[in-house]
């Protein structure tokens, strides 16, 4: 079976990143059967929050993301020393006391020769005398994986193809401070094995920290994932954008952007295919294909994202929308505004318009005496569904005006806007004696 995970810190809001990332191995699991697991990634005692978490919850479930199972690394730490004491015992782990500065003066002269940045493995050279005279001294150390230099890292990846790298060229990862607690490469692993996942999908900055992985997998005795690792977003002026940092579901729900809309934007973001709103998650899923992601960065636009936000309040029933519309508009009232809508909240103002009151409009002087003369004609005209081209007809033929002449002058009367829904669904909804009163006012 197919499980992927969405392991996010709770340290602070969700952005646009994270959530694609979640999205993304949703649909990865839900297109193959499997399962979608959520592991709260909480080892950061100092920076984690409880409120994050809810946040987190929140903001999948608004975006209808599912999971089958969740877990958090605070509770899990007993596994990791267990694991760890493993790796001690096998010789995969190493104790080290170079302080920050040390390492930096290290990774300086390296650089000054042309070399690459590698950690010296300086600690290794320690005796059990000079290691045993530090820890008695409370110098107490920081540990690393020890990477084998013979064994050769690759695996072929879902989006980026054959990856090969030489352990001899990368440094051994820092996996535990000297306070004990840890950092994301081995607790991450261990959960990985743990957890059963089997495909782990996530942004490209993490290649370099998979290729360590692959030997800490090997190391603790258990199959290697299947990696992908996708192209990281960019903005619209084509660079990283700290923009994209901020934007999240908060934002999102504020500027009235539905879910279904961030869903279809994102789930397609990065790939060859092009963006579908009425595309469900369902549909999506069906479609999701490794081999459709590019190495180009991924594009987010904003302005793109309004358009199938546009796309997707169209086509959402009476029914979906019911308890976010103003009082006393029905099902009626939904359809003839929501062609005019960017967003649902947007239905107020249109509905305003029906209600009233609306503002007389400036007309001139030839536009008053037409207005009064509409209000002459319509009590004369049968009140239905046909009012507005019934009106229309019969002012055209007793004025001699069409198109623009014609048309502009009553709206404006009837709803003091230049522009807005069809005025022949419009009409009946203000109804016959608003109507009046409004071209009245207008003449």
């Amino acid at each position: 079976m197919t499980v992927t995970r969405f392991a996010p810190s709770p340290t602070g809001h969700l952005h646009v990143g994270n959530i694609r990332t979640a999205l993304h191995n949703w649909l990865l699991a839900k297109q193959a059967g499997g399962k979608f697991l959520l592991r709260i990634d909480d080892t950061d005692a100092a920076r984690s929050k409880e409120e994050y978490v809810d946040g987190i919850h929140a903001d999948l479930a608004w975006l209808g993301i599912e999971w089958a199972g969740e877990e958090r690394q605070s509770a899990r730490f007993a596994l990791y020393e267990r694991e760890f004491e493993r790796l001690k015992t096998a010789g995969r782990v190493y104790p080290c006391w170079e302080t920050p500065q040390e390492l930096e003066l290290k990774r300086k002269v390296l650089l000054g020769r042309g070399l690459p940045p590698i950690y010296d493995r300086g600690a290794l050279r320690l005796s059990e005398e000079e290691k045993a005279g530090k820890i008695a001294a409370g110098d107490l150390p920081h540990w690393r994986f020890l990477l084998d230099h013979e064994e050769p890292i690759a695996w072929e990846d879902g989006i980026r193809g054959a990856q090969k790298f030489d352990p001899a060229q990368i440094s051994d990862p820092v996996i535990r401070r000297a306070d004990g607690s840890w950092l994301y490469m081995l607790p991450s692993a261990i959960d990985d094995i743990d957890m059963g996942v089997t495909q782990i999908l996530r942004g490209e900055d993490h290649v370099s920290n998979t290729a360590a992985q692959v030997q800490m997998f090997t190391a603790l005795g258990a199959p290697v994932p299947a990696f992908a690792h996708e192209a990281l977003l960019v903005g619209t002026e084509g660079k990283l954008s700290k923009r994209l940092g901020s934007l999240g579901v908060a934002h999102f729900r504020e500027i009235g952007i539905e879910p279904q809309a961030v869903v279809a934007l994102l789930g397609r973001l990065g790939t060859s295919d092009p963006v579908d709103p009425a595309l469900d998650a369902a549909a999506l899923a069906a479609a999701f294909d490794l081999s459709h992601f590019g190495r180009a960065p991924a594009r987010f636009d904003e302005a793109e994202l309004e358009r199938v936000n546009a796309a997707v309040v169209h086509a959402l029933s009476f029914d979906a929308v019911r308890a976010r519309l103003p009082e006393g508009m029905d099902a009626a009232g939904w359809d003839v505004v929501r062609p005019n809508l960017a967003h649902v909240h947007e239905a107020h103002d249109w509905w305003r318009v029906v209600t009233g009151p609306v503002a007389a409009p400036a007309l001139s002087d030839e536009d008053k005496a037409f207005a009064v003369q509409a209000a002459d004609v319509l009590p004369t005209l049968e009140w239905d569904e046909g009012i507005w081209k019934a009106l229309t007809g019969a002012l055209k033929d007793a004025t001699g005006r069409k198109g623009k002449a014609l048309f502009l002058p009553l709206r404006l009367a009837l709803t003091g806007m230049e522009h807005g829904p069809d005025m022949s669904a419009l009409l009946p909804l203000i109804g016959r004696d608003a109507a009046l009163e409004r071209l009245r006012a207008a003449g």
